[in-house]
């Protein structure tokens, strides 16, 4: 028997997917996470990390704890993402938040959105001041960071159209707070150009 094969635990695929990313109810390490949440958690908490199962959402993820002072022992770094793709990123948001709140789609539960209908959603959320044209030239780049970023995954390609389906986790990184404050800090902006 190796040290590999001697060190390895039932739960030990689910925390490596853990750290490199959210996890959804359709991966094959899924049952692991909930199964051995425990196990998983106390394993984490030794590097600073508590592991947050979100079971009706149907997603799991890994955030570091914080002190007092909001600091962490730095294992996953913050990566600022830019104004720009923080606009997507609030549409999708409140797109997810209003898909969720009408209920004739409860027999649904992922959100789909189209290219073209992110396009529609921030011309909409954009002020009139704002430089809509540079924006939306450059809108696939953004689309592509928040791909990047585990937000939004591509679903289908056709032509000049993508469909891509709005992942839950945003809801935990994009909160109805944070959503409302950049908001009012997206007006402010505009009003002050």
């Amino acid at each position: 028997m190796s040290s590999l094969e001697r060190s390895i635990r039932p739960y030990s695929k689910a925390i490596v997917k853990l750290l490199k990313g959210s996890i959804e109810r359709t991966s094959n390490v899924w049952d692991d996470i909930v199964n051995y949440q425990t196990e998983i958690q106390d394993y984490i908490s030794q590097i600073g990390l508590e592991l947050i199962v979100k079971k009706e959402e149907g997603f799991a993820f890994v955030k570091q704890f914080e002190d007092s002072e909001g600091n962490t022992l730095g294992l996953v770094v913050r990566r600022q993402i830019g104004f720009e793709t923080s606009i997507v990123l609030v549409v999708l948001r409140q797109s997810l938040e209003e898909f969720d709140s009408n209920p004739t789609q409860f027999q649904v539960f992922e959100k789909f959105i189209t290219n073209s209908e992110i396009k529609e959603e921030v011309e909409l959320f954009l002020p009139e001041k704002f430089n809509r044209v540079k924006f939306l030239k450059e809108l696939d780049s953004y689309i592509n960071n928040i791909v990047k970023l585990g937000y939004l995954s591509e679903v289908s390609k056709k032509e000049s159209e993508t469909k891509y389906q709005i992942k839950r986790i945003i809801k935990e990184k994009v909160t109805l707070d944070i959503l409302q404050e950049f908001k009012l800090k997206l007006q402010e902006n505009v009003e002050s150009i």
